[in-house]
């Protein structure tokens, strides 16, 4: 089982995505960061990207669930999420 899903909100397979990005351990994905992680699993043939996803990874990165995320935060991340995709989960 991946390090990955020792972080909050980062179930079997969305770790399954980061590590075929190339992203493999915890410290890797705080690096990189929400936005640059989903970028890289859009790049996926059926990467299901969506902005819970986002949510969900910038939440692993903080250590929270998603949920928990500061209401100026998820606005930033729709904001990039509706720049750089078209679809929505």
């Amino acid at each position: 089982m991946s390090e990955l899903t020792k972080l909050p909100n980062i179930g079997a397979t969305l770790a399954q995505k980061l590590e075929n990005v190339g992203i493999t351990a915890i410290n890797e994905l705080k690096e990189t960061g929400s936005e640059n992680a989903i970028i890289r699993i859009s790049t996926l043939e059926d990467s299901g990207v969506c902005i819970n996803m986002l949510y969900a990874l910038e939440g692993a990165v903080q250590g929270i669930r998603w949920h928990s995320l500061d209401k100026e935060r998820k606005k930033n991340l729709l904001e990039f999420y509706r720049s750089h995709f078209n679809s929505n989960c």
